[in-house]
């Protein structure tokens, strides 16, 4: 069960284990996409169907009618990846259980984007674990965790495939112990302070010059390339921001939200601790571009005065 491309390389894991049948893929149903608005497959259905898997896309998973067909198939086990919250019915309905691959080390950001999260509060490891579901989500007993270092250059991109490969081995060995009978099942246990990791907002990429330039940095990688931090600027245009760093001196000025350039080769905002210097950028209605593209066609006074 599974929609992005973050849940492919677990399905061809599990096609490519001769110990597993896989009976059949439940995914989301086909959505307009692009400006034809033409209906679009995921990257998890578009998968199923190359391999002459049966793909179910029910748009209710309490019906009636899809809970008989899914039970139709019988499957020992079901394996979830980035799919939606299922009804106790669903998930209980294997006579082994259902399991998640949840891109974090539980029980440390539970939630719906926990590789953005991990990168915004600054990060140095995150991981994968695969975990039974119960009725809370992402609190179900854990079965396997592998970890994953976070370099000081990635950001949501780099980590989501870092996290998708490593999810998927993770999710082969799980499937394998519990087929075998020896995967273990250990409650959750929270040694630290826990951090969520809720459903990322457009006002979450919002840039606020009164924080400091190392958490607005952490944000612009955690949101990077997609769904992607932002500023206002004075004139009301939206300035997307892919790529930034925090540096540590402060303006002769030091008020956050002014801005400072030499007009050539770099664009840096004063924020409440230390500057936040943009890397790349895209302002509304142009290709995204490195600042020194991007200054040789903008006008300056609108941010400097």
């Amino acid at each position: 069960m599974g929609t992005p491309e973050f849940a492919v390389p677990t399905l061809e894991a599990l096609l490519s284990w001769p110990g597993c049948q896989v009976v059949a893929v439940l995914t989301a149903p086909d959505k307009p996409a692009g400006r034809g608005q033409q209906l679009a497959e995921s990257a998890v259905k578009k998968t199923a169907v190359q391999h002459g898997v049966p793909v179910l896309q029910p748009t209710n998973l309490k019906a009636p009618e899809f809970q008989e067909e899914l039970r139709g198939y019988a499957a020992d086990l079901q394996v979830v990846v980035a799919f939606r919250m299922l009804p106790e019915a669903v998930w209980n309905m294997p006579p082994m259980g259902s399991i998640n691959i949840h891109a974090s080390l539980l029980p440390q950001y539970r939630g719906a984007a926990p590789i953005n999260w991990a990168l915004i509060h600054g990060e140095k490891e995150t991981g994968v674990t695969s975990f039974f579901l119960r009725h809370e989500i992402d609190t179900g007993n854990l079965i396997f965790q592998d970890a994953v270092p976070i370099a000081d250059d990635d950001d949501f991109g780099t980590l989501y495939e870092k996290l998708k490969t490593t999810g998927a081995a993770l999710a082969l060995r799980t499937v394998q112990a519990i087929a075998a009978g020896t995967a273990p099942s250990v409650p959750q246990v929270a040694s630290a302070e826990l951090r969520s990791a809720p459903k990322i907002q457009k006002e979450t990429g919002r840039l606020d010059f009164q924080r400091p330039a190392t958490e607005l940095a952490n944000l612009v990688r955690g949101l990077s390339p997609i769904p992607t931090a932002f500023a206002t600027l004075p004139d009301g245009r939206t300035l997307k921001v892919f790529r930034a760093r925090a540096l540590a001196e402060d303006a002769a000025e030091a008020t956050p939200g002014r801005w400072v350039s030499d007009g050539r080769t770099y664009l840096r905002v004063q924020t409440s601790a230390g500057q936040l210097e943009l890397l790349d950028v895209q302002l509304e209605g142009k290709k995204r571009m490195a600042v020194a593209d991007f200054l040789r066609g903008f006008n300056l006074s609108t941010l400097l005065g």
